[in-house]
């Protein structure tokens, strides 16, 4: 075997060269380098280790390996070792592995993905200690089982500090340890960092908050990083579109039922104190903290969507203006003329908070889906953590991380298909 950099001519043992260089060096002393690059004979291009190792990758055009299968690779020269192994795929994640004490053997130790490609370059040292390198690339194969594809919610956009960050996927998974690697493929950042959880609504359904509401100005990503990655026997990570939100400022409207009043805080600080009226007995507004969902300059609202018989003493149907909607069952904040003698003094609504028009419009214009809307000391019962809008907020922060698939707990909100028949209007 010849040493590596030298060609076939030179038949000199490459140990005798190492040797004449530093018997050189130590009769010219150190003020002179002499023998090489920089005085180090081993100081030299890597050379192609191809013949050096072998692995269980396949090679060659249309064959694929199998991504449930670790990726092994061993050095095929007695005389030599691996001295590293980098894998990554397409998408820049690396591929964790193990590297065998005496150097003959690296294999991976987290999953590969599948339907993807990989690069591997890999270190070597042969038996003088001269390095070298291979490059390894293959594809691996896209297993016949379903997909999850992953929604992220909302749309990218400015919202309020209340907003919770949601992921729809496309297909359930019921199994802890399945959730358990969805969720920590699943990244939402921040600047400003803080501390935030995924909780699990149902099979198809997370939502992610903060232990706190979200700084003022801050800027979160949603990402995912299941694609190719394997969840069970039966599904395997899809893909994923992500979302870029930014919060406003911290607007908080506080209703009070009892008071008959909200008071509206901008960055806590009172920027309005508004006459209102909220749910009778029979129809008493929720309690507890909601979350803007959106804004509906016009909604007709009917008796009939909520249980109230046509042609009743409480039936209606009107055009109501100036609405923001705060769950899906339909209660709103909006303008409501025809009781503007009652504002101030008594609740009198069918659950909805009204106001008068001017009241309602400054109302209107001055929210955004993601504010915080938060009703105190009415006879209602409390808002729905999940499944009528965003009542995240209501879950305490020691439950909240107890519904991670990372930490324990069990989903407490109701199916997919309850959630869609949340939809009536009230006034």
């Amino acid at each position: 075997m010849f040493p590596r950099g030298a060609d076939a001519s030179d038949t000199r043992p490459r140990h005798r060269t190492v040797l004449r260089c530093a018997l050189l060096v130590i009769a010219l002393g150190t003020g002179l380098v002499a023998c090489g690059s920089g005085g180090n004979p081993l100081a030299q291009k890597p050379y192609d280790a191809a013949d050096d190792i072998s692995y269980n990758a396949p090679s060659g055009a249309g064959k694929k390996a199998d991504p449930d299968k670790p990726l092994e690779i061993t050095s095929a020269d007695d005389d030599g070792r691996i001295t590293d192994v980098t894998a990554t795929d397409a998408r820049g994640r690396y591929v964790s592995g193990e590297l065998s004490a005496d150097g003959s053997r690296w294999h991976s130790t987290s999953p590969l993905a599948a339907g993807t490609h990989y690069r591997v370059q890999v270190s070597t040292e042969d038996e003088d200690g001269a390095p070298g390198r291979k490059l390894i690339e293959f594809d691996t194969s896209t297993p016949k089982s379903k997909k999850v594809n992953v929604t992220f919610g909302p749309e990218s956009g400015t919202y309020g500090v209340g907003q919770p960050v949601t992921a729809e996927l496309s297909e359930p998974v019921k199994d802890k340890a399945a959730r358990a690697i969805v969720e920590s493929a699943l990244k939402v950042d921040s600047t400003p960092a803080v501390q935030g959880s995924w909780y699990w609504v149902d099979d198809k359904t997370l939502h992610y908050r903060p232990k706190d509401y979200w700084p003022v100005h801050t800027t979160i990503k949603a990402h995912s990083n299941l694609a190719g990655v394997k969840i069970s026997d039966q599904l395997w990570g899809g893909d994923a579109k992500d979302v870029k939100l930014t919060t406003g400022d911290r607007l908080i409207a506080v209703t009070d039922a009892g008071a008959h009043q909200m008071t509206v805080y901008k960055d806590d600080q009172v920027i309005s104190r508004i006459p209102i009226t909220t749910g009778k007995p029979g129809f008493a507004t929720r309690n507890g903290i909601k979350v803007v969902l959106a804004k509906e300059y016009l909604v007709r609202m009917r008796g009939s969507t909520v249980g109230i018989a046509e042609g009743s003493r409480e039936s209606y149907d009107l055009n109501v203006y100036w609405a923001a909607r705060v769950t899906w069952s339909g209660e709103y904040v909006h303008a409501a003329p025809w009781s503007v003698g009652s504002q101030g003094y008594a609740n009198v609504s069918h659950g909805c908070t009204g106001m008068s028009t001017p009241n309602a419009q400054w109302f209107y214009n001055t929210v955004k889906p993601g504010d915080i809307v938060k009703v105190v000391n009415s006879q209602g019962k409390e808002m729905e953590p999940f499944g009528n809008g965003f009542g995240d907020w209501n879950v305490d922060w020691t439950k909240w991380r107890k519904g991670s698939a990372l930490i324990g707990g069990t989903p407490v909100g109701p199916s997919v298909q309850d959630r869609a028949r949340l939809r009536p209007e009230m006034v």
